[in-house]
């Protein structure tokens, strides 16, 4: 490979304008893709098999009038006054336009709900008021057909003692048709009598329906009751906005057109804010933060190459590549369906290792410029040694970001694969744009004073280790370090950012907040619970059930009201609009929602029995994190797992990569530390603009492994192939450790400082998903450059001493000679330059590396030490030698 592309190298620095045409010519295709096929982004999450999503799939078949989504828009007056009358008209005519939008099925006017409302009450009233009436006009006819009844009875008892005298006297059957004609007349009263008591028992029973289908009513308008549209102060109202399809399957479009009739509304007196819901404003994807950290690592590029020149080339090489990722990405947009986060992290990426990528070849090609070397031979050997490095460091990063599609989450899976395509243009601008361009910059790439000293710079090796005491002292201080910053970790807790997360100025920040005053944290993340019920119950019956159930929630202390919202024609199931107290990203709605999932605020109640499941945004997004947390350690098993075998492979080393492993944990552990003391418990808030703290975003933790991982192992290539370099080539363990590390920490430390200014550019935009990430990534590259590459390893490898570089002989024999930074290469074409005779340049020493002028077979210790050991850049102006 390393010769392969020695060859690429040397054909793109002879076809310097033909390589560069062809890679603006690839520039404009992806834009023009982007420009024909670019769809709509979003910030929706959707995964299958949610319970969440089968319980809506259950709705849409079976409840179809809650199955859904909604939206709400809250409105405010500004003088904290109650609406008035036209501007309660006025919001009744925005329902009606928001409610003219195709993808919207129903729009709650606030208004004419609570005066709908009013009725129900007033009308429950009146018939308490009637029942009541009618019980006492039911009681009276009672008493008065008592009383009738009496009165039968001492006319029965004085028409039976008539008959009596009259029999006695001899005088009946003269008086016989008489008696009859009174017994019938009394008989006939008291049939009327009966007659009127069936009827006011029937009245009664009717009178008790009645009463059951009040009380009845009177509950479910008290279990209504703690859900209002209008704020007790009557300032702030909601509009309720409901759609034909679930949430997640509204299309952005729809979303936009809702928001933009909402925004566009003109009430005098009134704001109108729409929710995080209806809130399309994506977030861009290059902003004033990013190009103050593009400035930074611009400046640490001109600080370490001291030109213009050699400064610019790595940051046009990164713009141009992350430019074709970027626009060959969003060309896909719109046909899968993918995240506004996705680019942007394609863009931090393309950044980020396009400037890396193309300064360790820039900066190998320099430091063998100055060592006498001819310009196109230097791009050709630069392009094959650091060259070779950077495609197996690209590779890395590939494989771990490709590597996120074995967890099975969709979006997750496109996020690393829009990345892996992101750094795989950086890996091939690297080896073909910047051999190009370092062709006809020539020798401008160096200093003027490095122009006039090509050729002279001689090198004293370094022969003594790092002390032990030293070692120990770094060991010790690292992991402590690492190991205090880790501690956040074992509190966090993963989700999806809400409106509270927003910037304080947004509408949907603002929406969250006067709804959380207006109505309670709960409102802004209402649960819809379905209940199934028993089986064979009438319309009565299943009311009863839905009532029983409603009380039961709201009796939790957690619970802020229990609605019952609708109930299939089967009376088989209900639904239910569950208000928790906390707001939607809390751990007590996590909670509650696997309370409610398992049948706890049943529990002990007469509806213990009914089975519960919940649907809606708040629980999906509770679904999600779970998923993508469960998927977590088998991503970083794979991650680690592929980290020992790929060092091991490279480095020949048993304890190096464990060791190397173990220190990329540690940084990983410590950067969401980190993350999570600023995100979650709010440290440092008003520095990173965050406006409440909450979880941590969801794939936060699975993204930043991927990515961290590979980065890691670039900059343990970069500093410990030098290590092993000289320790093969006869350098003592100790020894070899400090003089891999003075030959690769020039090169890391620009790396780690270019990509940290890139990610910390991305910390200060508005989106918190993109602030998080920035961070995450930021603090992780940092740390691991810092502490665990320049600091921690090199202390530990010098305390392991031999056993550091020990492998089984048997495992030696298996495993392939993999030349990461192509020595062989460079021996060949440094021996081949010697016996040539390239102008300043010297024989090959022993490791393959050019003497220095003036250097000879005497300089036994010199010759052991490889110039250029380990791979890409070795050596800054001045080597690593004279440090």
């Amino acid at each position: 490979m390393a010769a392969l592309l020695h060859r690429l190298g040397l054909l793109a620095a002879r076809r310097a304008k033909t390589v560069i045409a062809a890679w603006l010519a690839v520039l404009a295709l992806a834009v023009t893709s982007f420009l024909a096929f670019g769809g709509q982004l979003t910030d929706q999450i959707s995964l299958p098999d949610l319970e969440t999503t089968r319980v809506t799939d259950r709705l849409a078949d079976e409840l179809p009038d809650v199955s859904g989504g909604s939206a709400t828009a809250v409105l405010r007056t500004d003088d904290g006054e109650a609406f008035t009358d036209a501007q309660q008209d006025a919001v009744a005519d925005l329902a009606e336009e928001v409610e003219s939008v195709e993808a919207v099925d129903g729009v709650t006017d606030p208004f004419a709900a609570a005066q709908d409302r009013q009725e129900q009450q007033g009308q429950l009233s009146e018939s308490r008021t009637e029942i009541e009436d009618s019980r006492e006009e039911i009681s009276d006819g009672r008493e008065q057909i008592e009383q009738g009844r009496e009165q039968l009875d001492q006319a029965q008892e004085e028409l039976d003692a008539a008959i009596d005298g009259a029999q006695q006297q001899g005088s009946y059957e003269a008086m016989q048709s008489q008696f009859a004609q009174q017994q019938e007349e009394l008989d006939a009263q008291r049939e009327e009598l009966d007659s009127r008591a069936e009827e006011l028992d029937s009245g009664a029973e009717e009178l008790a329906d009645g009463q059951d289908e009040l009380a009845r009513g009177e509950a479910m308008m008290d279990l209504a009751s703690g859900v209002s549209m209008v704020s007790d102060d009557g300032d702030v109202a909601v509009l309720s906005i409901s759609f034909t399809e679930a949430m997640a399957e509204v299309g952005m479009g729809d979303l936009s057109d809702v928001a933009d009739v909402l925004t566009a509304a003109d009430i005098e007196g009134v704001e109108v804010l729409p929710s995080g819901d209806l809130d399309m404003e994506m977030p861009a994807l290059f902003g004033p933060t990013e190009a103050i950290g593009l400035m930074i690592a611009a400046v640490v590029l001109l600080v370490m190459l001291g030109t213009f020149v050699g400064a610019g080339l790595p940051l046009v090489n990164a713009l141009i590549g992350v430019g074709i990722g970027v626009a060959g990405a969003l060309s896909l947009s719109g046909f899968v369906e993918m995240m506004s986060v996705t680019p942007i992290l394609g863009l931090m990426l393309g950044l980020a290792v396009g400037i890396d990528y193309a300064l360790f070849i820039l900066h190998r090609h320099r430091t063998q410029l100055k060592d006498g070397l001819e310009l196109r031979e230097s791009i050709a050997l630069a392009t094959g040694t650091a060259g070779n490095a950077v495609l197996f460091a690209g590779a890395t990063v590939i494989i771990a970001l490709l590597a996120l599609n074995v967890t099975g989450i969709g979006f997750l899976g496109l996020m690393g694969s829009i990345g892996a395509a992101c750094v795989a243009v950086a890996v091939l601008m690297a080896i073909t744009m910047t051999p190009a361009v370092l062709s006809l910059v020539g020798r401008h790439i160096l200093r003027r004073r490095e122009r006039r000293s090509i050729g002279t710079r001689r090198r004293t090796p370094i022969t003594a280790a790092m002390p032990t005491g030293r070692a120990a002292l770094i060991s010790v201080v690292a992991v402590l370090a690492l190991a205090v910053m880790a501690i956040p970790v074992g509190s966090m807790r993963l989700g999806l950012p809400d409106a509270s997360s927003d910037p304080a100025e947004s509408t949907s920040y603002q929406a969250y907040s006067a709804m959380e005053e207006a109505f309670g944290e709960g409102r802004n993340g209402p649960l819809l619970t379905v209940a199934d019920l028993p089986d064979g119950l009438d319309e009565a019956g299943a009311q009863e059930q839905q009532i029983a159930i409603g009380e039961a929630l709201r009796a939790d202390d957690q619970v802020a009201a229990a609605v019952p919202a609708a109930v299939d024609d089967d009376h088989a199931v209900a639904a239910f609009q569950v208000i928790p107290e906390k707001g939607p990203a809390s751990e007590e709605v996590e909670q509650l929602v696997h309370d409610l999932r398992d049948g706890v605020l049943l529990d002990g109640s007469d509806v213990s029995g009914v089975e519960l499941s919940v649907a809606g945004m708040t629980a999906a997004n509770i679904d999600i994190s779970e998923v993508i947390a469960d998927a977590l350690p088998l991503y970083l098993g794979l991650v680690v797992g592929l980290s020992l075998v790929l060092m091991v492979v490279v480095f020949r080393s048993l304890l190096l990569p464990v060791l190397a492993t173990l220190g990329f944990v540690g940084s990983y552990a410590a950067g969401l530390g980190g993350v999570v003391a600023v995100f979650q418990w709010g440290w440092m808030q008003p520095v990173f603009g965050i406006t409440e703290p909450g979880p941590i975003l969801t794939f936060l933790p699975i993204l930043t492994a991927g990515i961290l991982f590979g980065l890691a192992m670039d900059y343990q290539l970069f500093t410990a192939s030098g290590m092993r370099e000289a320790y093969v080539h006869g350098a003592s363990p100790k020894v070899a450790v400090r003089r891999g590390l003075h030959a690769g920490r020039s090169v890391v430390t620009a790396a780690a400082l270019i990509m940290g200014s890139v990610f910390a550019g991305f910390i200060f935009t508005d989106d918190p998903m993109v602030k998080s990430i920035g961070l995450g990534l930021a603090l992780g590259v940092l740390l691991d450059a810092f502490v665990v590459r320049l600091l921690l390893l090199p202390a530990l490898l010098t305390l392991c001493g031999r056993a550091a570089w020990w492998l089984p002989r048997w495992l030696d024999r298996l495993l392939p000679d993999v030349d990461v930074e192509g020595a062989a290469l460079e021996r060949r074409a440094l021996d081949a330059d010697g016996d040539g005779g390239s102008p300043g340049s010297g024989g090959s020493d022993a490791d393959g590396g050019p003497q220095a002028p003036g250097a000879g077979p005497e300089a036994d210790e010199e010759r052991r030490e490889p110039e250029y050991a380990g791979i890409p850049a070795l050596t800054s102006s001045g080597s690593a030698a004279r440090d």
